[in-house]
């Protein structure tokens, strides 16, 4: 039997799922797979388990109610980022009910998605569907978003619409920016620092890489701005910078961290192409060498139109005109795919990445009858 929202969601919190670039904190999902392939196969669901090349700990699962052309997609990732133990109060792996809300890692961000779904899916299990419902959990977006890239390698699900579950108080969304994280590298010569001709300062030439990309910010930033953002202009963050060893010693080599978040309309390979052109001459006239290189392959910006049926829609069921956030989600490779993607979930996204992470449990039914009438909507 189908176990209830609250049990679902325990047992999700349990199975841990961490996804993180370093190494030594990344896990695989394949538990949190399971678990939702075996309740989604008890409401009828056929099952598909998309395994991701080079990491046989991590899988996609695309599971599918009825069939035929079109559908809806409810979507999500079953992954969450690391967690600090001794910083919560509660045990962050498992579900604990207080203050009227559901503490434990994910339970915003975004297992608690997936009971949600669950429980509007299961009034339509025996339902004849005209288009079918498709319920998606990935992995991996936490960290490098391969899950929902190895859907687009795939070309599935094949969908006309679709809802991404992330926190949003219910409330939809039509666009967010991008997310390019960057490094550049510059590498001098190291030597004894009572003599500069000894060696090539490679912080001295980072100082000017510096201040092209500031004033690369700012041109950006004067090029590009929308008001429908609460920062409505692209930033630049300079994140981290590491170089030398010694007071000494003329620093040899030295890298720096960034990131960009563009606007939906600009271009990440063209921004990459910008910043290359500024670095070039700075190498060849300093005698450095200067590397700029991707730390991840990076998110585009998104955008559904504002006049498109599927906003309308949505907006319409949710009661809220559709907004504009900064983070970035699974929605511009749902795009790839042709589907017409809005991003609608229970919970805050103030509540993400943060110990005592909670639910609140007022959203929870709203969003199952949110979730019940865009299924009405489209599936029947």
């Amino acid at each position: 039997m189908l176990p209830g929202l609250p049990a679902m969601l325990d047992q999700l919190i349990r199975t841990p799922s961490v996804s993180c670039s370093t190494p030594d904190f990344d896990m695989g999902n394949r538990d949190v797979v399971n678990l939702l392939a075996g309740w989604l196969e008890t409401l009828g669901f056929a099952v598909q388990i998309m395994d991701i090349p080079g990491q046989p700990d991590k899988a996609n699962l695309i599971a599918q109610l009825g069939s035929g052309p079109g559908g809806l997609v409810l979507a999500g990732h079953t992954d969450t980022v690391p967690f600090d133990e001794q910083r919560w109060q509660v045990n962050p792996l498992a579900l604990t009910e207080r203050d009227n809300r559901y503490y434990g890692l994910g339970s915003t961000d975004m297992k608690g998605f997936f009971p949600v779904a669950i429980e509007a899916a299961r009034a339509y299990a025996g339902a004849k569907l005209k288009e079918p419902l498709f319920i998606v959990a990935t992995a991996d977006e936490e960290s490098s978003m391969d899950g929902a890239r190895q859907l687009v390698v795939e070309g599935v699900p094949r969908a006309r619409v679709a809802v991404i579950g992330e926190p949003t108080d219910l409330t939809p969304v039509r666009l967010h920016k991008g997310m390019m994280m960057e490094s550049v590298t510059v590498t001098g010569r190291s030597g004894h620092s009572s003599d500069p001709a000894l060696g090539n300062n490679a912080l001295e030439a980072m100082h000017e890489v510096l201040g092209a990309l500031l004033a690369y910010r700012s041109q950006l930033q004067s090029r590009y701005r929308n008001p429908a953002f609460r920062v409505s202009v692209p930033t630049l963050n300079l994140g981290c910078i590491h170089g030398g060893d010694n007071p000494n010693r003329i620093c040899g080599e030295c890298e720096l961290h960034f990131d960009l978040r563009p606007l939906p309309g600009m271009d990440s390979a063209q921004l990459r192409s910008e910043i290359q052109r500024l670095l070039t001459p700075i190498a060849g006239r300093l005698g450095v060498n200067i590397q700029l290189r991707s730390l991840f392959p990076g998110i585009e910006p998104f955008e559904q139109p504002a006049d498109s049926a599927w906003v309308q829609t949505v907006e319409r069921i949710a009661g809220r005109r559709a907004e504009a956030v900064a983070f970035g989600t699974e929605a511009p490779f749902l795009q790839q795919l042709g589907i017409d993607t809005v991003v609608l979930g229970p919970g805050s996204i103030r509540q993400a990445h943060q110990p005592d992470e909670y639910l609140e449990m007022a959203q929870i039914q709203p969003a199952i009858n949110l979730l019940k009438q865009l299924i009405r909507q489209c599936c029947l």
